[in-house]
């Protein structure tokens, strides 16, 4: 199922066929809570019966295109294999049968295979009513009693700061789960800090030998970047090192093992795993000035958590279901004594889950993880685990493992697969130090968002402290939209001067069109009671009907786990707003009814650029 946008039109996702006995006649439709395209699918279904004696498994119902007069298609080709009449003279007979029977349909047109139907005004009047003023518009209550998600996302290292690779995978997590709570969903947000291994212990051992006891208060300096530096020096110390030791007569590869810093830093953790009191204590204070530099990150990027792991904490789990997979078969033991499962009937191949002298890997973590997890939280029935494509194969494996070992909630893992960030610049490298530190971009995004909305010079009412939460709110907009607008297994070419731009699909532009709205409301001055015209001007249609569409777009996002079909979904209401705003008077207008309800629909999409803005992560300005 997807959501496909052309033009002025939104192309609904295909429905899925109802299959009923002989289905009574269907003469009114003001219930908008039942989809006019399922009553139409119902009444085809009908029609087949009453007209031709045959009964139709299928009704596929789209949106009119914007070339074509009409608001819903019904799709005939189908419908021959049943019944043997050529395309145009099928669509007569049922299209005069529908404007009969339904009394929201009030016209139709064939062309080819297409039986086009025009839908009342008095239908979208209905529909409009029951939208009025709700703030929740397109958001599901949760059930409390479903079984709940527990989205996994950030999941960084402690040995550098977050960067803008971090910046896509968190803004993915934090939106699928919002789209998730959307949709009906109970869910946990959550990551695991990988907060120990040979890694860590470089930025460590850098620190003791080079650090001179500074601390993120005598730097001035926020503690991950400060770590970060650290792990930056011990690259430049270790390449050094073997440039030196090659000029001594080893190879590159021997240079690389011998390394002096590096035996030091393998000694340290070993120092670490063994319980060093003084080692722990250096890891826990170096961490601890992370943890708080991480917390403003997230902060500022306007993201949480509800719970944390710490692979320290779980880097030894696991094992002991290695002894279960063991004893039913599900994994086998080596000569050596490693132990091994063996995925090539799957089209995989053996994966590794415990080494021969007794320790973990990764898999053997997750798995362990996974399971403790459900131990934890025993609502939840699935997971979704916001890692890069790099990793898809790992998460293959992983759930084939735990639905092999018999967990039942294996089977509604899945992996949020994304695309690399690249940048005009190339590729990002952590030890290099090349790499996009994620508060510098999002104050950059910030401080570009201040030159362009100070450029266009709209700003005369806002004082200073107000101006620096809206450069805030629209330099974030850009940054998250542009991420967030694309589907995430494509890879990303960031262009911070285009997503920032306050024409096209950005998010400036909605935001602008979110204020435009605001501004509107304002000058209408009290709240105007519920009006309607003696009928719709055409881009009204075309706005209700979008609306429409928009607590399911919620749900085929969340079935999906794409934020991009919200994102895109909300550009294109907007687009039709701006056109209605340009071709239509609003507050200008005599007629009293038609000036309140032209007020009322700007304030109701409105309401749904804040809502489907906010499942995105990003907050909307009253002015701009």
């Amino acid at each position: 199922m997807h959501l496909l946008f052309e033009s002025r039109s939104v192309q609904l996702p295909f429905l899925l066929p109802i299959i009923s006995p002989p289905l009574p006649i269907f003469a009114a439709s003001k219930d908008v809570t039942q989809p006019m395209e399922i009553l139409i699918q119902q009444a085809v279904k009908t029609a087949c019966i009453n007209l031709f004696q045959v009964d139709i498994d299928q009704v596929d119902v789209q949106p009119t295109k914007s070339d074509f007069e009409g608001d819903l298609t019904v799709i005939l080709f189908p419908l021959l294999k049943y019944v043997k009449k050529n395309p145009p003279q099928l669509g007569e007979e049922i299209g005069a049968f529908l404007v009969k029977e339904i009394e929201a349909v009030e016209g139709f047109n064939v062309i080819k295979g297409f039986l086009n139907l025009t839908i009342s005004d008095t239908y979208f009047f209905n529909f409009f009513k029951s939208i009025q003023g709700d703030k929740h518009i397109g958001i599901a209550p949760i059930d409390e009693n479903a079984p709940a998600v527990m989205v996994e996302y950030s999941s960084p290292n402690t040995n550098k700061p977050l960067h803008l690779g971090h910046i896509r995978n968190n803004l993915l997590g934090y939106s699928v789960a919002e789209i998730l709570k959307a949709s009906g969903k109970k869910v946990y947000k959550t990551q695991i800090i990988n907060d120990r291994g040979i890694h860590i212990c470089k930025s460590m051992l850098a620190w003791q030998k080079f650090g001179k006891g500074e601390t993120p208060e005598s730097s001035g300096l926020k503690g991950d970047k400060l770590v970060g530096k650290y792990y930056v020096l011990f690259d430049t110390t270790y390449k050094s090192q073997i440039a030196e030791l090659m000029k001594n007569g080893l190879t590159d590869e021997q240079a690389k093992k011998q390394a002096p810093i590096l035996l030091e830093a393998q000694k340290m953790l070993q120092l670490w795993e063994g319980g060093d009191p003084e080692t722990v204590s250096l890891w826990k204070m170096m961490n601890g000035w992370v943890y708080k530099g991480f917390e403003e990150t997230y902060k500022n990027l306007g993201v949480d958590f509800d719970t944390y792991y710490y692979e320290s904490d779980t880097y030894l789990l696991g094992k002991d279901v290695v002894q279960i997979g063991l004893d039913k078969g599900v994994f086998e033991k080596d000569p050596d004594g490693s132990v091994w499962i063996d995925l090539t009937g799957e089209g995989l191949d053996r994966k590794i889950v415990l080494r021969s002298d007794g320790t973990a890997v990764y898999m053997t973590q997750d798995i362990g993880t996974a399971i403790q997890r459900v131990k934890d939280y025993p609502d939840v029935k699935g997971m979704v685990y916001t890692v890069g494509n790099e990793q898809d194969y790992h998460f293959k494996v992983l759930f084939l493992i735990l639905k092999k070992l018999g967990f039942d909630w294996a089977e509604n893992l899945f992996h949020l697969s994304y695309g690399m960030v690249d940048l005009p610049s190339g590729k990002m490298k952590s030890r290099e130090g090349t790499v996009v530190d994620a508060d510098d971009l999002m104050d950059e995004m910030t401080q570009s968002a201040a030159a362009i909305t100070e450029e266009l010079g709209k700003l005369d009412d806002f004082d200073e402290e107000q101006k620096q939460v809206l450069f805030k709110l629209i330099g974030l907009a850009a940054l998250k939209y542009f991420i967030l607008k694309v589907d995430p297994k494509k890879r990303i070419l960031f262009n911070p001067k285009e997503s920032i731009d306050f024409q096209g699909n950005t998010g400036p532009f909605i935001q602008y069109t979110y204020a435009r709205i605001r501004s509107i409301l304002r000058k209408s001055g009290k709240t105007i009671e519920a009006t309607f015209p003696n009928e719709l001007h055409p881009r009204e249609k075309e706005i209700l009907k979008t609306l429409r569409y928009f607590p399911r777009t919620v749900q085929e996002a969340a079935e999906q786990f794409n934020p991009a079909l919200v994102a895109n979904y909300v550009y294109e209401l907007v687009k039709l707003y701006n056109s209605y705003y340009q071709a239509v008077p609003i507050l200008s207008v005599e007629d009293t009814a038609v000036r309140n309800f032209r007020v009322q629909l700007s304030e109701t999409v409105g309401l749904t650029i804040k809502n489907a803005f906010a499942l995105l992560g990003i907050t909307v300005p009253d002015r701009m």
